[in-house]
């Protein structure tokens, strides 16, 4: 052959991404064979039956086949279903199936700004946003533009979500690990982010940049405004840029908590001098719209010759999709109060949110009864990252592939997010329905205390 292993690159050799690793790739393999997988490895709301809502599928319907809009075929559309529509195929001009802007339509970016204008009370400017095909492809221009080899460090949380690691090394670049405090609640403090900086400083390399997720995944943490401050105030003493992944805003649970935007914070703190880039998605929050790749990227305290570098690495792959740009503008545009699609799509919205509040209170109650488990709040976010106590000499992975072959369900080791040296963990979605959240974690506790009987633990 020509073409081997040793001739492809290097870094995407050492690229790992667990949420789709070896573990899911032997559940896909188990499926083949007529087995009943439980997939609680990754965000995906509609694969594990969260329905879609019937004003979003209603407006793409019309854009993709206008001809619906008007005619006897009308009579199944609510009106404003039909306005919206028209008023995208007008402001399109081209429809869905043309190229956009590269930083996507103007429309969709101008509702992204008043929605940030109407959820932090601040000014915000159209021409700062990109859409994006989800947050990922945001994140991964932004890191594109910070990174420009093995010296440049990106600060990531501990444990964090592998698009952050797996870009970094494909970038060539350094990974700056600071550690979330597990035994207070996955809790962000400046000491830790002082102390991961100067070690990386002693390694000679330059942190470009700190990456925040908030709410956390897999913590489901939720940071305050304290906190928030707390990071601006490190990056300006450091001169770092911030990414602020905020996908998860709307999945906040407990009650007194909330979710404070970095955004909001810089602008009332009139800092002018950190670059702040936030991302949000279609995929995550109560859209649950995966597959439509759906997002924004939003920048501040940008320069105009670096923004027009964001804008170069947009055009490369011309525009974001255009139906998930679409998605963007009906999360940022929903249905309002008086308009004849509200009652349902507020209706559709209150049980998803109340449905993943009950879930994530089951699950965390079920996991903290099985023996060798401990799981913290979960306050935010789709996912519980439990600690577990395994016998020697074994490993999650170990523990995360005998529990998908004896059970069904499809969890991803905590070694794929990071944790503290010495500790083990495994990430699941709190996503599956009720019943099966209660199957779950019936066949854990089970599974747990015979694979812990087994090696002799």
């Amino acid at each position: 052959m020509s073409l081997t292993l040793h001739d492809v690159s290097h870094e995407v050799r050492e690229t790992q991404y667990a949420v789709r690793g070896a573990i899911v790739a032997r559940a896909g393999e188990l499926e083949r064979q007529g087995r009943r997988v439980i997939y609680c490895n990754i965000g995906n709301p509609q694969s594990l039956g969260q329905k879609p809502f019937t004003f979003v599928r209603q407006v793409l319907a019309l854009c993709e086949y206008p001809a619906l809009i008007e005619g006897p075929a009308a009579a199944f559309f609510p009106e404003d279903a039909r306005a919206a529509a028209r008023l995208v195929l007008r402001e399109s001009g081209h429809g869905l199936g043309a190229y956009t802007e590269s930083k996507g339509w103007r429309f969709v970016r101008q509702g992204v700004a008043e929605f940030i204008r109407q959820r932090d009370h601040i000014p915000a400017d159209d021409e700062h946003v990109f859409l994006t095909d989800g947050a990922s492809k945001g994140v991964q221009a932004v890191l594109r533009l910070l990174v420009d080899g093995p010296s440049d460090g990106v600060m990531i949380p501990i444990p964090q979500y592998p698009l952050y690691s797996a870009s970094i090394t494909l970038l060539g670049g350094g990974q700056v690990p600071y550690f979330l405090d597990e035994a207070r609640d996955w809790s962000l403090s400046r000491q830790a982010l002082d102390s991961a900086h100067a070690e990386a400083a002693t390694k000679g390399i330059r942190v470009r940049a700190i990456a925040v997720i908030n709410p956390g995944n897999p913590t489901g943490s939720v940071l305050d405004e304290a906190n928030v401050a707390m990071v601006l105030d490190f990056a300006r003493t450091h001169r770092l840029s911030v990414l602020a992944d905020e996908v998860y805003q709307e999945n906040v649970y407990r009650p007194g908590d909330r979710f404070v935007s970095f955004a909001s914070v810089l602008v009332r703190r009139g800092i002018f001098d950190v670059p702040l880039f936030s991302f949000h998605s279609v995929s995550k929050g109560f859209f649950g719209e995966c597959g439509h790749r759906g997002g924004y990227l939003e920048c501040r305290n940008v320069p105009p010759d670096v923004m027009a570098e964001v804008e170069k690495l947009q055009s490369v792959a011309l525009c974001a999709n255009s139906a998930g740009q679409l998605v963007t503008w009906m999360m940022v545009r929903p249905p309002r109060p008086g308009e004849p699609s509200f009652d349902l799509f507020d209706r559709e919205r209150r049980e998803i949110l109340e449905s993943l509040k009950l879930r994530a209170a089951l699950l965390e109650k079920g996991l903290n009864a099985i023996p060798g488990i401990q799981c913290n709040p979960l306050t935010g976010a789709m996912y519980a990252f439990p600690r577990i106590t395994l016998p020697p000499g074994t490993t999650d992975a170990e523990y995360c592939l005998a529990l998908l072959e004896e059970t069904g369900i499809c969890v991803v080791p905590g070694s794929g997010f990071g944790q503290l040296p010495g500790t083990w963990h495994f990430r699941t979605t709190i996503l599956p329905p009720v019943d099966e959240i209660e199957t779950v974690v019936r066949r854990l506790g089970e599974f747990h205390a015979a694979f812990i009987r087994a090696r002799g633990g």
